[in-house]
C-alpha cells in the first residue's frame, strides 16, 4: 500500500481534528498523553503504531529530516480499541527529546501556531520491535506491511 491515507479513523477525547490541544497534554504542564480511539481498521490489520510529529518545529537535520518527533509508540495489538490517557502500555520509541515516552507540545514562545500530527498506522502482521526505535527507523521497518493510515491534527501556541 505504501504511505497513503486510508478510511480508518483516529479520534481523541481531548480535542477534535484541527483544534487546540489542552494545556495538560503539553510539556508546559502535565505532559500526559491524550486518550485516543480508532475505528474502521483495514481488513487484515494485526498491529498498530502511533506517531506524533510537529512539522512546524524549526529543526532540520543534516540528512534532510525535519520537524520534531514527540511520540513513537508501537507493538499495539489490533484488538485494542484505543489508548487511555497517559498510557504506559506498549513499546515506546525514541523522540527528539531523546526519551522513550510521550513528550507533548512545547513550541518556543512567540513562535506561532504549531500543528501536531498524530498518525495511526495499521500493519498486516504482529510486530515485536525492540524499544527505542526512532520514527524514521520504525517507518522503514513497517513500510512493507502497512495496510492503512490516517491522522488527527491538534494545534498549540505559546504566546
Amino acid at each position: 500500500m505504501g504511505f497513503a491515507i486510508s478510511e480508518m479513523q483516529l479520534f481523541c477525547a481531548a480535542f477534535e481534528d484541527g483544534a487546540a490541544i489542552p494545556l495538560k497534554h503539553t510539556a508546559y504542564a502535565d505532559n500526559i498523553s491524550p486518550a485516543f480511539s480508532w475505528s474502521n481498521l483495514p481488513e487484515g490489520t494485526q498491529s498498530l503504531a502511533l506517531i506524533c510529529h510537529d512539522p512546524d518545529a524549526p529543526l532540520v537535520t543534516a540528512d534532510g529530516k525535519y520537524g520534531y518527533v514527540r511520540w513513537v509508540l508501537y507493538n499495539i495489538p489490533a484488538d485494542i480499541e484505543g489508548l487511555s490517557e497517559g498510557t504506559p502500555n506498549f513499546t515506546a520509541g525514541i523522540n527528539n527529546a531523546e526519551t522513550e515516552a510521550y513528550y507533548g507540545p512545547r513550541p518556543p514562545e512567540a513562535h506561532g501556531l504549531h500543528r501536531y500530527f498524530f498518525w495511526l498506522l495499521a500493519l498486516d502482521k504482529q510486530t515485536r520491535f525492540p524499544s527505542g526505535l526512532s520514527m524514521w527507523e520504525l517507518l522503514e521497518n513497517i513500510e512493507p506491511n502497512l495496510v492503512g493510515m490516517n491522522r488527527l491534527c491538534g494545534t498549540f501556541r505559546k504566546d
